[in-house]
């Protein structure tokens, strides 16, 4: 059966898949990303994913993998398939076409950005499916978007677009690991929201969830965290949409995961900031979840091969 391999690497764990033809997912496996080890060794546990993935597509289809799509997080140049830096797994200037070509026979490498293969993964199966234009947002760890186009994901001049996360929304606020402070990421990411909430409500190992529950059950710190939060995102979703005039918003990612408790303030508070824009973007929840990454992969793999 003809059938390509997908891998999306994060800083925990990397997730991989088998796709045949018919978008079918043959095999999906999950391996912790040995980040603490160093970036040596996080490159070859994902070369000997690639070709375990390799050998058990030919041992249980008859055939070997006709293509392998890999996303990644950090920068990334697409053309010449090169990790250029990640900071979570100490990437800089990986060369990550050439060393799975080598190890995999020489099939097409297509190396993507782990935002831009999400996106492609929502525009093509999930929620921006018939969208000319939309802004996918990703509010995990950190916050980071894609900017749909047609079909396509604008990668930016040097591999760097869609970085919303490092947008400042709170001058002199808290430090952000990229040197700057006050960065949206820093107030209105999932691990954000965790740490806000850690501080306010005395548990150092509260999340995101915890915080949104709290806010259900009516609790004032909760939700003045809450609060903070959607504020920040409202503004710096404000300045994606002044900047690009998506058609929508689709939100991914932890915190998105609480629903309506998001959807709805976030709702008014963008639209209360777009007071000078003609249209306002519809606001939609991702719909595939953390497999996006690796759908996306895979299509990129797909999409390497003629007809």
């Amino acid at each position: 059966m003809r059938h390509v391999i997908a891998l999306d690497v994060g800083g925990t764990s990397m997730k991989a898949a088998l796709m045949a033809e018919n978008g079918a997912l043959l095999l999906q496996e999950r391996r912790p990303t040995p980040a603490a080890a160093g970036p040596d060794r996080v490159v070859a546990a994902l070369v000997d994913f690639a070709v375990h993935l390799r050998d058990h597509g030919e041992r249980e289809y008859g055939r070997p993998a006709v293509a392998i799509g890999v996303g990644v997080p950090g920068f990334v140049d697409e053309a010449t398939g090169t990790a250029l830096y990640a900071a979570n797994i100490g990437w800089r200037d990986v060369p990550l076409r050439t060393l799975l070509t080598d190890r995999l026979g020489g099939i097409p490498v297509a190396v993507g950005h782990d935002m831009r293969t999400g996106g492609l993964a929502e525009a093509r199966l999930g929620a921006g499916r018939g969208l000319d234009r939309f802004l996918f947002v990703a509010l995990g760890t950190g916050i980071s978007a894609a900017i749909g186009i047609d079909g396509r994901f604008e990668a930016g001049a040097h591999g760097a677009a869609g970085e919303l996360g490092h947008v400042v929304v709170r001058r002199g606020g808290r430090a952000c690991n990229c040197g700057q402070s006050g960065c949206l990421e820093t107030v209105a990411s999932a691990s954000a929201v965790a740490r806000a909430w850690a501080e306010a409500g005395g548990d150092p190992g509260a999340t995101a969830a915890d915080a949104a529950e709290a806010v259900r059950r009516g609790d004032p710190r909760a939700t003045a965290v809450w609060d903070d939060a959607i504020a920040a995102l409202a503004d710096g979703l404000a300045i994606g949409v002044h900047l690009l005039d998506p058609r929508a918003l689709v939100l991914g990612g932890g915190l998105a995961e609480s629903g309506d408790l998001l959807f709805a303030p976030l709702a008014g508070a963008l639209d209360a900031r777009l007071t000078h824009h003609p249209h306002h973007p519809a606001l939609l929840p991702a719909a595939l979840g953390d497999t996006a990454g690796c759908l996306g992969a895979a299509l990129l793999a797909w999409d390497l091969l003629p007809g």
